[in-house]
């Protein structure tokens, strides 16, 4: 069984060393039976570059450039624990044998779209988004204390919510390239809060789990 997940950037702090390990722990464990590809964003590290360096700089692709090194920089502290190769495209990680870790690619790709991407190369049986909220909601729960948690959506309605266009250090649940991606070549996805690792394992291994099931 192949899974793609694609671990939002918010997940990697520093200020939570332990979590790190307790994540690299999980895919030593899962690894064992599950052939897994990490996709690392660049979360709170990405946006302070992109939001800084756009105060005198407009080119979106250059911006874009800053964030990719910052998720490739969270990979890197994740690989600590296995001190593998950092693959820097989809084909590399395609060939490479799991569990692969990765960040970003080109400028106009969030890690999400990479994800969706290489779920596609390695033929995924199943991709999760890991975010910082336990799933997709009718509209920002940081914003809206009525936002209701959706168990389902329909990857139209999702296309929705998330709109068509994308910047760089954008910060959604699921961005409008890796939605067109899933939607497109029906990929099974679900979305999850990744700070939950055993909502992460029973995603997963098929169990029940408290998140959202995207449905193509």
């Amino acid at each position: 069984m192949k899974v793609v997940i694609s671990l939002g950037g918010s997940l990697i702090s520093l200020e939570k060393p332990e979590f790190i390990e307790e994540l690299a722990g999980f895919i030593k464990r899962v690894s064992k039976n599950i052939d897994l590809y990490i996709v690392v964003g660049g979360g709170k590290t990405a946006r302070g570059y992109i939001n800084t360096a756009r105060k005198f700089c407009k080119d979106e692709a250059y911006l874009d450039k800053l964030g990719i090194m910052a998720t490739r920089l969270n990979a890197l502290l994740l690989n600590s624990f296995f001190k593998r190769k950092i693959p820097c495209t989809i084909e590399t990680a395609s060939k490479m044998a799991p569990p692969v870790i990765m960040g970003g690619t080109t400028p106009g790709h969030s890690t999400d779209a990479v994800a969706a991407m290489l779920a596609k190369q390695v033929k995924a049986d199943l991709l999760i988004i890991a975010t910082n909220v336990d799933g997709i909601y009718d509209k920002d729960p940081k914003k809206y204390r009525d936002a209701k948690k959706l168990d389902k959506i329909k990857i139209e309605d999702l296309k929705k919510i998330v709109g068509r266009k994308w910047r760089a250090g954008e910060n959604v649940v699921v961005d409008s390239i890796a939605c067109r991606i899933i939607g497109k070549e029906k990929i099974k996805t679900v979305v999850l809060n990744g700070s939950n690792l055993q909502e992460l394992e029973n995603a997963i291994y098929g169990k029940k789990f408290n998140g959202t099931i995207v449905i193509t």
